[in-house]
């Protein structure tokens, strides 16, 4: 007799935004088949742990070969790089801030990285793109804030660049994916 398998709940939440769509799930972002992925970089690229580490591990020496060539990218912007083994074409390189107290410009440099990724994937044509959470793993950006300005980035953008059609938030765990959801449920119902 064959075991019964195991049900999970998946998590998902889409919404749309004049042309695009924004979607939360719980997931791998290694996997994602966007034209693009977000890794959470250092500013010297030179790769570490979490979201960085598994893009790193997952896309192959090639990625890390690229980051080299380009050598650093600061506090609040991103650098692109082909995808290697991953099925995005692109991983889009952002480096946001490692929260302090919220007093050393940690928002606005947020904000930045979000805003520098989506015009990078404009500038390239692209259609989709996959974020992590920035900043709210090791640099310990308090969640809903970050949340809060990952989707207000998003949104904004949106409303005046029509041509990305997908952005997606790949979030590793459900406290994740509830912050971001909470904080979507708020800003549609205010908007």
């Amino acid at each position: 007799m064959a075991k019964a398998g195991r049900f999970r709940e998946v998590s998902k939440m889409e919404a749309r935004i004049n042309q695009s769509v924004l979607s939360l799930i719980i997931g791998d972002i290694t996997k994602e088949s966007t034209d693009a992925i977000v890794n959470a970089a250092n500013s010297g690229l030179r790769g570490g742990g979490g979201v960085d580490g598994a893009i790193h591990r997952a896309g192959g020496p090639t990625i890390m070969e690229e980051c080299r060539e380009i050598g650093s990218c600061p506090t609040g912007s991103a650098v692109i790089t082909s995808a290697g083994l991953l099925k995005a074409k692109y991983v889009i390189h952002a480096v946001g801030p490692i929260y302090r107290d919220g007093r050393h410009d940690e928002e606005t440099l947020l904000r930045n990285a979000y805003a520098a990724c989506l015009k990078l994937a404009l500038k390239h044509g692209l259609k989709s793109i996959s974020f992590p959470a920035l900043s709210a793993g090791a640099y310990g950006y308090p969640l809903r804030p970050a949340a809060r300005i990952a989707l207000e980035t998003v949104i904004e953008y949106f409303t005046g660049h029509p041509e990305i059609k997908e952005v997606r938030f790949v979030l590793f765990s459900q406290d994740t994916y509830d912050a971001f959801s909470g904080e979507l449920q708020s800003l549609l119902q205010s908007g």
